[in-house]
């Protein structure tokens, strides 16, 4: 099943606002250019099964000098916010409705760069976390699934330009994924704020 247009979207359990096209085409553009050459990209390795794997994608954390953030067993300390994510947080910030204090950088490459299955439920985000999802560049497939189970139960394309914002209880009740496809697809540039509540 897939939802496009619904603003918010529909799901039970969930509060999703889906802003198509929330950027003009000319600002992404800019937007993604200035961000691939500025962000100093890392590919960190994650422990699984006593092994070491990279994470299949690019990241680099922002964030005020107190936003450590936890998730995955990795610990990221936060790189100073630049002019021009300072100016896209306070865009987000108006849409959101408050303050946030961090923001992930996922860089996927290609069809092979992936996100799996989660929720962004990490106890600093706050009893119901906010996270406002920005994307750029090529158009990914967003995946959702109630918790507990496997089948897929909505898909949206996250497209250039494209702000999604997670509020409430989403993140008790839903989880989401990236997932790879063999499909031709343009790097996109996913910019995921969040409001880190304690510090680690």
């Amino acid at each position: 099943m897939e939802l496009f247009d619904d603003l918010p979207l529909q799901l039970a359990d969930a509060d999703l606002d889906l802003r198509r096209h929330w950027l003009a085409p000319a600002c992404a553009d800019r937007w993604l250019q200035q961000l691939l050459a500025q962000t100093p990209w890392t590919q960190p390795q994650v422990c699984l099964h006593g092994r070491l794997y990279p994470v299949p994608r690019l990241v680099a954390w922002y964030g005020d000098a107190e936003a450590s953030y936890r998730y995955s067993g990795l610990v990221h300390q936060p790189l100073p916010w630049t002019p021009l994510l300072a100016e896209i947080r306070a865009r987000v910030e108006a849409v959101a409705g408050q303050a946030l204090n961090g923001v992930l950088l996922n860089y996927y490459r290609d069809g092979q760069d992936s996100m799996g299955w989660h929720s962004d439920d990490e106890p600093e985000l706050g009893a119901e976390p906010l996270v406002a999802s920005l994307s750029l560049g090529g158009s990914r497939r967003f995946d959702l699934r109630r918790k507990g189970h496997s089948r897929i139960e909505h898909s949206l394309p996250l497209e250039h330009g494209t702000l999604l914002v997670m509020r409430g209880a989403t993140q008790h009740h839903w989880q989401h994924q990236v997932a790879k496809t063999a499909q031709p697809v343009a790097p996109r540039l996913n910019l995921t704020f969040r409001l880190i509540r304690t510090q680690s």
